[in-house]
């Protein structure tokens, strides 16, 4: 893929995944939202106060191998 996800707009708002620290009132969220003119291609970012605004952004393929490549690092079955 040669264009600059970073110049691309975003297809609606970033959602927020939430999981872990359920009992908190810091509750851990990651935001997600695919980006427009571009074929799988995704926004992620922090929902806590520190990291409103931020994103990186990465392609579908580069996600899901840092997602099935984080998942055996950690034991975890898929």
């Amino acid at each position: 893929m040669t264009e600059n996800l970073y110049e691309l707009a975003l297809e609606g708002e970033l959602v927020a995944q939430c999981g872990g620290n359920l009992d908190s009132e810091a509750e851990s969220c990651v935001s997600v939202a695919p980006l427009t003119g571009v074929a799988d291609a995704f926004a992620l970012g922090d929902t806590k106060p520190e990291g409103a605004g931020l994103q990186v952004r990465y392609t579908g393929t580069e996600l899901d191998t840092f997602a099935v490549q984080w998942a055996r690092s950690r034991g975890l079955t898929l």
